[in-house]
């Protein structure tokens, strides 16, 4: 935040409102926070800084993990963290997760909701993952989506998004329990007395300061810095990284944290995957690709999945498996490499590579956000890789639009017999119609495979 705008750390003369509990974020985890201080007994005020709720909650799946067995997803957690998080945090995660159905039965009353629940193994094939599962909001009874939420999107057409509804569901129980709620609210500085003990915050509302005192706790919910380049370059080495959803996130509540003293971990890692940058520079969010079923290291892929692209860097060489284990959290992955020689990262960015059956095969990119203003200006985003290329492409047409020098072998895919003269100087794949199949792969073509995923 800039210098001018922060408050003082110590004690105010007055305070200009108060609660037990103070929760600073209304997505998924303040929300729930607020709920359970206020049924254990508290008064309880939600800050939100964003003029809508929901945070960056309301555009996820909204299928929240769960086990059967504790111990048994203890030892998952346990084995997917590989010593970096306490045993003690690890247990009470998996004993959470465990209660979680009873508790989404206990918030659905709200809203009369339906609860669904489903068996999913863990994402790795570690001890325990037959335990894992799934449970959701399936149905809200006269809910309409995308009436109650028209600045949202989410990876799934919105009508079948369970982020939403389990976002009606947690606003309903606030509703219901008469919650105090100020959006457009940031908060600005922890407060502490002499001793270091948290008393109460600073927020800003309608452009004013205001000291808010915490009888009990202040809880601080308010998300990661993915739309904080500052943060993003101090702590992620590969670089840049497009926000996925929402802009609100920005680190806030870390460093209100830190200035207190708290210590930090996990900050090299995000949940993300590849995808677009839209071409219109004043959209600020990442597109994500199509949201592919999730496979287990293991385990083959599903054959009824096609991808109909490669990825290749800045040099034109394919260099991941497009579709691998668990793509939500993994396909980035293979991007955060720097290259010495360039002395850049090569893969940043990448590009994405298909023919026309391809692209005219199944929607190509999923985009998320959680915008008004991104709502009414730019609505659907789709068209973006929905229109087919244009008649003529060159090669000298393709390394302009990628940046490169024409000198570099670029990969030309077509299931289709290329036009006279069309390969003079590519690296070509002659993809065809068995190349996405699950039989042997083609004989490798100037260094890559004719195989779309290499598993």
């Amino acid at each position: 935040m800039p210098a001018k705008r922060v408050p003082p750390r110590t004690m105010p003369d007055r305070w200009e409102d108060s609660a037990d509990v103070v929760v600073v974020g209304y997505g998924y985890a303040g929300a729930v926070a607020a709920i359970e201080a206020h049924d254990a007994g508290a008064s309880v005020l939600i800050l939100e800084k964003m003029p809508d709720p929901g945070g960056i909650s309301i555009t996820s799946g909204g299928n929240v993990r769960i086990v059967d067995d504790a111990e048994q997803g203890f030892q998952h957690l346990k084995a997917t963290n590989d010593g970096t998080t306490p045993d003690s945090v690890l247990r009470a995660l998996a004993v959470g997760m465990q209660q979680m159905p009873a508790y989404f039965d206990k918030i659905a009353k709200a809203s009369s909701a339906v609860v669904d629940r489903r068996q999913a193994d863990g994402n790795y094939p570690f001890p325990g993952t037959k335990t894992f599962g799934y449970v959701s909001i399936k149905e809200i009874p006269g809910f309409d989506a995308a009436a109650a939420y028209p600045f949202v999107s989410s990876y799934v057409p919105i009508h079948r998004a369970a982020g939403v509804r389990l976002f009606r569901v947690i606003e309903d129980n606030i509703r219901q329990r008469g919650i105090r709620l100020l959006l457009s609210t940031p908060a600005l500085r922890l407060i502490t007395d002499e001793a270091g003990e948290i008393r109460g915050l600073t927020a800003e509302r309608d452009g004013t300061a205001i000291r808010i005192r915490a009888r009990r706790a202040v809880v601080l919910a308010c998300g990661g810095f993915e739309a904080n380049p500052e943060m993003q370059r101090q702590h992620w080495q590969e670089k840049p990284v497009l926000n996925a959803a929402y802009m609100g996130n920005t680190g806030d509540g870390i460093a209100m944290a830190q200035d207190v003293g708290a210590a930090l971990w996990h900050m090299w890692h995000y949940h993300g995957v590849y995808g677009f940058k839209h071409p219109d520079p004043s959209y600020p969010f990442g597109i994500r690709p199509k949201r592919l079923p999730d496979w287990i290291p293991g385990e083959a892929a599903r054959a009824d999945v096609t991808v109909p692209w490669i990825i290749v860097d800045r040099a034109g060489r394919r260099y991941m498996n497009e579709y691998p284990p668990y793509t939500q959290d993994t396909s980035w992955r293979a991007m955060a490499t720097y290259d010495p020689q360039s002395m850049s990262y090569l893969r940043i960015p990448s590009y994405l590579v298909m023919d026309e059956p391809g692209r005219a095969g199944y929607p190509i990119v999923s985009p998320t956000f959680k915008s008004d203003s991104i709502a009414i200006r730019f609505g659907s985003v789709t068209s973006m890789v929905t229109t087919p290329p244009p008649d003529g492409l060159t090669r000298s047409m393709l390394c302009a639009a990628m940046s490169i020098p024409t000198t570099v072998p670029l990969i030309l895919v077509t299931r289709t017999p290329m036009p006279p003269g069309a390969s003079a100087g590519w690296a070509t794949i002659w993809a065809i119609s068995s190349w996405l199949g699950a039989g042997t792969p083609e004989p490798p073509v100037g260094g890559v495979t004719t195989k779309a995923t290499e598993r």
